[in-house]
């Protein structure tokens, strides 16, 4: 419902977040084009470990290839599309019951940024259709570098964990978090 009112309150000029579809593991390209147009954006990346022998490689990537978050315009959004279609093409991820893009709130997106964007190895990353949360608590992290963020509170692989979602895209669960750092939002 909120995804809904949230589409119903964004005009064509009005920044937001979008999730964005980019072809063929293309993502961090479109990242350095947005870069150099001074555009926010942010795709959900981790460390992956390869083995070259006898040496071994630790190297930033993407967590789901053909992803990026952008924060701007409609409008600019769709110029993009339109410059860059041959070379390039991206699609908005649209919202299956309206027909229209997916936009994420604010808050969601920088909550979703701050666990995310901490590149911790025990951080786990969920596909929302594929896990079937049962409605929890909607918690607040009280302390620690989570402290702030919003998400709802699950167990995930044995330990208590805040789940930071974007509705129909993915999930990210934040490393173990202490009870006493959570509170309850009512």
């Amino acid at each position: 419902m909120e995804q809904k009112e949230n589409i119903e309150l964004k005009k064509q000029g009005d920044i937001a977040w979008y999730a964005i579809r980019v072809t063929y593991s293309r993502e961090m390209i479109f990242k350095e084009y947005l870069d150099g147009h001074n555009v926010e954006n942010f795709i959900p990346m981790h460390y992956e470990s390869t083995d070259l022998g006898a040496k071994k490689s630790r190297k930033l990537v993407p967590i789901i290839h053909n992803l990026v978050f952008v924060h701007s315009t409609k409008r600019s959004i769709d110029t993009f599309k339109s410059e860059l279609e041959v070379r390039l093409p991206i699609r908005y991820i649209m919202d299956k019951a309206t027909g229209r893009p997916i936009i994420i709130p604010d808050k969601q997106m920088q909550d979703f940024i701050a666990v995310s964007g901490t590149y911790d190895d025990q951080l786990v990353y969920l596909d929302p259709v594929s896990l079937m949360l049962k409605k929890g608590d909607k918690v607040r992290i009280t302390g620690g570098i989570f402290s702030g963020v919003e998400g709802v509170f699950v167990r995930v692989k044995g330990d208590r964990r805040v789940v930071v979602s974007i509705q129909g895209i993915m999930a990210v669960a934040t490393a173990f978090i202490h009870p006493s750092l959570i509170e309850k939002i009512e």
